[in-house]
């Protein structure tokens, strides 16, 4: 089973990619974890990678490309995986498909967790961390006993710059146009599947799995 998961920043990939792994028992291979294995196995790709993160700079797209090339030849991969991180753009995903056909197989599912940009909004900047232990509480989701004060230690809790409403709604609307670009690429190849991401993380989850063991049966 051949997945790439997508979605905008606060939309629950992470929770639902270890969910739905665990269940099909496929590796998760997200684009930090694939730089980083390429890296610490020094190879050519790798090393090529490091320069550019070491300069604080993007991975151009042949380098990204060709480690994930390497990464899914992989034998943990012969059973398939879940991509999470890529492709970002079009011409990624064009390479991706390019890939998997040299590799005689197929991209199965395209799952697009789709959670509306208020939402996403509430969920990204309602985040809170302690300043003297670094422990997280969210206002809506997790919220400390005593307003601004950590349970764990009594420090102040402060939201980050990064966390800030202008800078969050920043991200999220870059984000949201190559999203845009990729499901105009998806859309007419029928791999793409919206999953209604406001909903409770099991309901997302059993959608999720539920789509899979129906249209692959």
């Amino acid at each position: 089973m051949n997945i790439v998961l997508m979605g905008l920043p606060g939309a629950g990939k992470g929770t639902q990619a270890a969910r739905i792994v665990q269940e099909l028992q496929i590796p998760h291979i997200s684009t930090g974890d694939m730089f980083r294995m390429a890296v610490s196995e020094e190879t050519p790709l790798g090393l090529e990678a490091k320069k550019y993160m070491d300069q604080g700079q993007l991975v151009p797209d042949h380098v990204t490309v060709g480690i994930v090339r390497e990464r899914l030849k992989k034998q943990d991969c012969s059973s398939g995986f879940l991509l999470d991180g890529f492709p970002r753009t079009v011409p990624q995903a064009t390479a991706l498909d390019e890939i998997l056909a040299e590799m005689d197989r197929k991209l199965d599912f395209v799952i697009y967790i789709e959670v509306e940009q208020s939402e996403l909004l509430r969920r990204l900047t309602g985040r809170r961390i302690c300043r003297e232990c670094g422990a997280s509480f969210h206002v809506d989701f997790a919220p400390p006993e005593k307003e601004g004060v950590c349970d764990y230690c009594g420090g102040e809790l402060y939201q980050r710059d990064d966390d800030q409403n202008e800078t969050v709604a920043k991200r999220l609307k870059i984000n949201l146009e190559s999203l845009q670009e990729l499901i105009r690429y998806y859309e007419p190849t029928n791999r793409l599947h919206r999953i209604n991401g406001k909903q409770p993380i099991e309901k997302v989850t059993d959608d999720i799995l539920s789509l899979i063991r129906g249209v692959s049966r």
